[in-house]
């Protein structure tokens, strides 16, 4: 979309359709008043229009037609045009006074990311970041993402963030990725009975991974999406709901699966657990964070991938080869990485133990 404004042509001026009509009428001799008499409007009225201070009306450009011979489209196209040139000078100024907010954010990884599109002038940087955000300006930005202005749609301010502009590009981009997916009604039941193979999906971590859980989410009505971080803006994952369609959207943060997957079931679980009411940031401080919804996530999610029982069954199998890893693993249906993960975590065995079973999360 960005793209096809970027190659519409605007004409740099546009004058007032009554400056044509003044030329016409002087061609022909006539005075505003005789003018005024012929078409039936009040001479007042076509001074108006003849000075530019009033607008030509498809009524009053049918009127014109008999008169000066000049068909009614023509005035009429005419004076959109010149309205619609008036609105783009206007934000020409609305540009201007977003210099500064522009600045904030991370354009030149979001270009890079193919975010924003490829521009070398500030003034075209800052129509397609409008662009991107579906705003009209900085205040509309503001309105939207610090002042909750709509909190049906985004329930938390960012204003206390430390860097409330790459979040909101980050998320912003989450929504548009969301956009593109279509997804049934959302079925509780259904997304609970998924968890098992999303789990087998975790214990084997194919190369389409990604692919195949957004395909399983997909169908019981949840949204998955994945966006890479951003510059200052270190988000894990997020969970909220879009409209009446939860959104998961995942960032693969520390490039490794045990972390992917546990963000994964992490947001799962707010989902689940927590309703339509929040919106969930992992990794990130901001003003709605609630530390027991946050934990009650963090158990769900030890539920899916390792539980604690599971766990302590493998610690008391010590001292451990990655064969016994590999063992438990696949007694557990769960991912080698996810033990070792665990159990470097809790500081229980050294950082060189099983390292060949992280894997890079690559989204393809």
């Amino acid at each position: 979309m960005t793209g096809n404004l970027q190659n519409q042509y605007f004409p740099q001026t546009i004058f007032h359709p009554g400056k044509t009509l003044e030329e016409k009428l002087d061609e022909m001799g006539m005075g505003p008043k005789e003018f005024a008499i012929r078409t039936g409007k009040p001479e007042k009225t076509i001074i108006a229009v003849l000075k530019g201070n009033s607008s030509i009306t498809p009524d009053m450009a049918v009127l014109f037609e008999n008169v000066v011979n000049i068909p009614a489209h023509f005035w009429i196209n005419y004076q959109r045009a010149y309205d619609e040139y008036l609105a783009r000078e206007k934000r020409k100024t609305v540009i201007e006074e977003s210099m500064e907010w522009a600045k904030h954010f991370p354009v030149k990884e979001m270009i890079k990311l193919g975010w924003l599109p490829e521009l070398s002038a500030l003034h075209d940087k800052i129509a397609a970041l409008l662009v991107f955000f579906g705003v009209a300006g900085r205040d509309s930005w503001e309105d939207y993402y610090l002042k909750q202005q709509l909190k049906v749609a985004f329930r938390i301010s960012l204003s206390h963030t430390k860097e409330p502009y790459a979040i909101s590009a980050w998320l912003r981009k989450g929504d548009l990725q969301a956009a593109e997916l279509s997804a049934i009604d959302y079925n509780e039941k259904n997304f609970k009975d998924a968890l098992p193979e999303i789990k087998s999906v975790m214990a084997k971590h194919p190369t389409d991974f990604a692919k195949k859980l957004q395909s399983i989410c997909l169908a019981s009505g949840v949204k998955v999406v994945f966006t890479p971080c951003l510059p200052k803006a270190p988000i894990a994952g997020s969970t909220r709901w879009i409209n009446d369609t939860p959104l998961i959207q995942l960032s693969g943060r520390y490039n490794r699966n045990d972390s992917f997957w546990f963000t994964f079931f992490h947001e799962a679980g707010h989902i689940i657990l927590h309703g339509k009411k929040d919106i969930f940031l992992e990794k990130i401080d901001y003003s709605d964070y609630d530390k027991n919804k946050e934990d009650e996530a963090n158990d769900f999610a030890i539920k899916w991938t390792l539980t604690k029982e599971e766990e302590q069954e493998i610690i008391d199998s010590a001292p451990l080869e990655e064969s016994d890893i590999k063992s438990f693993a696949k007694k557990f249906n769960t991912h080698p990485a996810i033990i070792i993960g665990r159990l470097q975590h809790d500081k229980l065995v050294s950082y060189g133990l099983g390292r060949q079973f992280l894997k890079p999360v690559e989204f393809n």
